[in-house]
């Protein structure tokens, strides 16, 4: 079971000059706030309904309204949103949006989304508007927003369709489920998921000159070296994988307080893919 790991559901943090983050309690997921000149877009927002809220208040407190939204992969804890942040178009790539377009074509499908949620917030998750999600338009290579250019790294690693996004301007890599400090590589379960893995992680290293810090999904935001030293462990966890063998890594042999479970998720012999 997943243990809750407690951080300030309040207040958003700068990250760089018209960037900011606002953490979630559990799995300290991060949405991603960028700023434009009408409105903010709005990355990969919390997990709860309160949580939701509080960023909606937040966020109005600071005389900011968003104008967009991006899913950056097709997980549960990632396509949520809530009404008080507004109706307004949310993005992903094509293969995020038909994952869950997919799911919510089944009957069953909000039963099928309580399974995968943890305990203790699976009866605060608003799931109304979980996924309605649009597909960027074809070949498109930066959020279709009125702000700064935002560019749409897509691979393969972690989900189908998972994309990071590069705010160019102010040198920030919002990463998806990766990169994180707290939870190593969560390959998805497919034909060649390390393969995968690897692949999305050159397809960050092919921008990690122009990152000044990078926000995972789950985590602290990696500033400067940091940036270079978590895509260099998490390819040396992956490359330990594949080959069968065994490397140190703190998140698994050392967890920090809160995150003992990750041990027994990822430590030897179980390798496994917690859902989030």
């Amino acid at each position: 079971m997943v243990e809750t790991v407690v951080t300030d559901t309040h207040g958003l943090e700068p990250v760089a000059d018209g960037v900011l983050v606002h953490r979630s309690a559990l799995l300290a997921n991060n949405a991603v706030v960028v700023d434009g000149p009408t409105g903010v877009l709005l990355v990969d927002p919390g997990l709860t309904a309160s949580e939701l809220t509080c960023l909606a208040d937040d966020l109005a407190r600071s005389g900011r309204r968003v104008v967009a939204g991006f899913a950056t992969h097709p997980d549960w804890d990632h396509v949520l949103w809530h009404e008080a942040l507004g109706d307004v178009p949310r993005y992903g790539t094509t293969r995020c949006v038909e994952q869950v377009r997919s799911l919510r074509a089944d009957p069953a499908w909000r039963e099928r989304v309580a399974e995968g949620l943890p305990s203790e917030i699976a009866d605060e998750v608003p799931v109304e508007l979980y996924g309605l999600l649009t597909a960027l338009p074809a070949r498109a290579t930066r959020v279709p927003w009125d702000g700064p250019p935002v560019r749409v790294i897509e691979h393969p690693a972690h989900s189908p369709g998972h994309a990071a996004l590069l705010v160019e301007d102010a040198g920030v890599l919002v990463a998806g489920d990766m990169l994180s400090d707290v939870l190593p590589p969560m390959p998805d379960d497919s034909d060649d998921p390390l393969g995968e893995y690897l692949a999305g992680l050159d397809a960050l290293d092919g921008v990690a000159d122009r990152v000044r810090a990078a926000v995972p999904g789950h985590g602290s935001v990696a500033v400067g070296e940091e940036v270079r030293a978590r895509l260099a462990l998490d390819r040396a966890v992956v490359k330990a994988r594949r080959d069968g063998r065994s490397v140190a890594d703190p998140r698994v042999d050392s967890p920090a307080p809160g995150w003992e479970w990750v041990t027994d998720a990822f430590g030897p012999g179980a390798l496994s893919r917690p859902e989030g």
